[in-house]
């Protein structure tokens, strides 16, 4: 909230975040998440649920899936005065051109495009040139320069089939270029050898099949709305110490960009040794 107050006073049009809007009344604008079009039947019913709330002048994201359709998709359900698009992902430069191409042909030449997706002021600069209304700016903003950031995304990867708690999962996934999903839930294991050395971590989208040397990962912090995944600060240090003494030696030297270990994605839980 604090940044978002700084950005706004320092020149930042507005800002998603709404308690700033409320308790600063600074500004607030946004669009819809990849989460809100994927919990939908398809791109269009998600259009259409925005448009029916909002109206025409909302900003649509358009690269969940493919770009092109989803634009078309859009100004088909929106018609000319469509007030938006936003682009998430993909080769910048390149997809806003051939949007504002494609929206001048569909007719829609005052729909704006707006860009996102960890932006700062260089890369801004970079694309200044482009037929661009507008940017959204979020952790290169909120963290400040030279401060460490986990790169961490909200990826909504299923949607219950119905109501109640025991409904199926449908698997969904974001599939534009760039920025990929897998969908469905997933399980993760550590794969270890005889000695109790860590070589993989596992992750499937069915329950795996655990030799009796890995570890299973995944624990439940959450049950029915009540907090069950608490512990004391000397037991999570000890499970910190426990789970790097399970790494090879190489894992602990200092190489930036490189895992300690490789993570395998393995999409009927087998994993092949």
């Amino acid at each position: 909230m604090a940044s978002a107050r700084a950005a706004y006073l320092a020149g930042f049009a507005a800002t998603s975040n709404l308690r700033a809007g409320h308790d600063y009344q600074v500004p607030t604008s946004g669009t819809s998440a990849h989460a809100f079009t994927l919990v939908h039947d398809s791109e269009r019913h998600a259009f259409s649920s925005q448009l029916a709330t909002l109206g025409p002048g909302t900003t649509l994201l358009v690269d969940t899936y493919d770009v092109e359709r989803a634009v078309r998709t859009a100004v088909e359900l929106a018609g000319p005065d469509l007030g938006a698009v936003r682009i998430d992902s993909g080769d910048l430069p390149v997809v806003a051109r051939q949007v504002r191409s494609l929206l001048d042909e569909l007719g829609a030449t005052r729909t704006r495009i707006i860009l996102t997706g960890d932006l700062d002021e260089y890369s801004i600069a970079a694309l200044a040139a482009l037929p661009v209304d507008g940017y959204g700016v979020g952790t290169s903003l909120v963290t400040g320069s030279g401060a460490p950031t986990a790169a961490l995304v909200y990826k909504l990867v299923a949607r219950a089939l119905e109501p109640g708690p025991e409904a199926g999962l449908r698997p969904v996934a974001k599939r534009s270029v760039g920025k990929p999903g897998r969908g469905g839930r997933k399980w993760a294991l550590r794969r270890r050898d005889d000695r109790g050395t860590a070589h993989a971590e596992v992750v499937s989208t069915e329950p795996p099949e655990a030799s009796p040397a890995d570890r299973l990962l995944l624990q439940p912090l959450v049950r029915a709305g009540e907090i069950v995944g608490r512990e004391p600060l000397a037991a999570a240090r000890e499970r910190h110490q426990h789970s790097l003494s399970e790494l090879p030696l190489h894992a602990r030297q200092l190489s930036r960009g490189y895992p300690a270990i490789p993570t395998v994605f393995v999409p009927d839980g087998e994993f092949a040794e």
